[in-house]
């Protein structure tokens, strides 16, 4: 071992964890490759939506989708090199699916862009203050873990949710019941047979544990609609043609390398502006359930994988663990500021985990992965949403598995999980599913003579989702 890879291995303490510099590349290589589908949908979930002026990412009319995929690889690459030099550990970032559709559905629909990432940069703000305090761990342990789990599992129902809306598999109708099948209940267009067949391919090779199976699909099912489009001509979806594409026609890219300045969506958030836009009260309960989706997420992928890579102590605790959550505390507040929403610790890191990954070297490699991916970002343009939605449905199975972790029997945890889970897709909302979660969770405890057990903290979440619920008759009746 010569003097560079004596220092690397020492800094990572690469040997010490049983592990070797090639064991470490070829993890960050599998980890890349099983989340580097964020660049193509996050884009597709962001630059495609429209927010409270009807103007996109950018301020202007046009989706700049390959902009804000640069944005997402080059946040994502640096700060994944951060989580592995500062944490070190094999932990990789980018932006957080689940909360890129709150941003987009719930809070641009109410402001502006740059407002709305104002107030993802502010919630990274409070998260790092949290860690530097240590009160982010007091309120960790305040939430009863089950209910940390059906929040997890509430989101992947929301994410697949999306998935099937967005290919047109499932549909609006103006009268009848809120959803139905396809075009009239049947499955009849070229677009969505690209759908079906981009899903069962994605599960097939999820189902044989394929490295970088949802990458592969998405490209694969890209390829598909490409040849489908040449010789079906669907053309654009519109109310006069139904069986069309649902975003963009899939066509040849004109180009397949490109450079956007991912600074440049820098220059595009404002992180006050929110409270001049709506109440106070409003723009308080946003950043609260993005702190809150955020906060979990987190805690729950750093056990979960830390446990698989032999990091948790025998007291449960991870090494570093500080270093970890500042760092993923930065990544929600870079996040907002690059305008590609919050970024946060993903659980595909477990990929490069199962390749043998055990140090933060594997997530230098995945981060310099990212940043190549900058100048790629002209290929996004290409992908429909008929070809990254089967992706939206696998990710969302794959984070509803936890699912079992939850105690049916025990009615006490059972019926606030439920309603964590399920009334998230139903109401296409978040924070609602999470609201819903804690009150029910504290009423019940309450109804039971168990008040005691409640931790204080947890009272005082329910009452500000309390607040948020009731926050239509709260702006009637002050006029708000």
């Amino acid at each position: 071992m010569n003097d560079t890879s004596g220092a690397i291995d020492r800094f990572f303490a690469i040997s010490a964890r049983g592990s070797t510099i090639s064991r470490e590349v070829r993890g960050g290589l599998a980890t890349f490759f099983t989340m580097a589908y964020i660049v193509v949908l996050n884009p597709i979930i962001i630059a495609n939506g429209t927010d409270v002026e009807k103007q996109v990412i950018g301020d202007g009319t046009t989706p700049n989708v390959a902009l804000v995929a640069a944005g997402t690889a080059f946040v994502a690459g640096v700060l994944t090199i951060l989580m592995g030099v500062v944490g070190r550990v094999p932990f990789a970032m980018a932006a957080g699916l689940g909360l890129n559709a709150f941003v987009t559905f719930n809070i641009a629909s109410v402001m502006t862009w740059e407002e709305a990432m104002g107030l993802v940069f502010l919630e990274g703000v409070i998260i790092a203050i949290l860690v530097l305090t240590g009160l982010r761990t007091a309120v960790f342990h305040a939430i009863p873990a089950q209910l940390k789990t059906a929040i997890s599992v509430g989101i992947g129902l929301f994410i697949a949710l999306i998935g099937f809306v967005d290919a047109g598999f499932v549909r609006r109708v103006p009268a009848g019941p809120p959803l139905e099948l396809g075009i009239g209940g049947a499955l009849t267009s070229w677009p969505i047979f690209v759908f079906i067949v981009g899903l069962l391919a994605t599960v097939a090779m999820v189902a044989r544990k394929v490295r970088g199976a949802i990458l592969i699909g998405i490209v694969g099912t890209t390829v598909l609609a490409i040849v489908v489009e040449l010789l079906t001509k669907s053309g654009q979806a519109t109310a006069d043609n139904p069986d069309g594409w649902q975003l963009n026609v899939p066509s040849l890219p004109e180009q397949i390398l490109g450079f956007h300045n991912p600074l440049t969506l820098f220059t595009e958030f404002d992180p006050f502006g929110a409270f001049s836009r709506v109440s106070v009260l409003l723009a308080v309960l946003f950043v609260f359930t993005l702190l809150i989706t955020d906060f979990f997420d987190t805690m729950g992928t750093i056990v979960g994988v830390g446990r698989q890579a032999n990091l948790v102590r025998e007291d449960g605790t991870i090494p570093r663990t500080r270093e970890i959550l500042l760092v993923d505390s930065i990544g929600a507040a870079v996040g907002g500021a690059g305008s590609v929403s919050s970024n946060t610790t993903y659980i595909e890191s477990a990929a490069g985990v199962g390749e043998g990954a055990r140090t933060g070297l594997a997530s230098v490699v995945t981060g310099l992965l990212f940043l190549v991916a900058i100048f790629f970002a002209p290929l996004v343009t290409v992908v429909p949403y008929e070809a990254a939605a089967p992706a939206l449905v696998v990710v969302g199975f794959l984070m509803m598995t936890a699912i079992r972790d939850i105690d049916w029997n025990d009615y006490e945890i059972s019926i606030p999980a439920f309603l964590t889970i399920v009334i998230m897709p139903f109401t296409y909302s978040i924070s609602n599913g999470i609201g819903a979660g804690f009150i029910s969770y504290v009423l019940i405890k309450v109804i039971r003579g168990k008040a005691r057990e409640i931790h204080p903290l947890l009272w005082g979440v329910a009452v500000l989702f309390v607040l948020y619920f009731a926050i239509g008759p709260i702006r009637a009746l002050f006029g708000i």
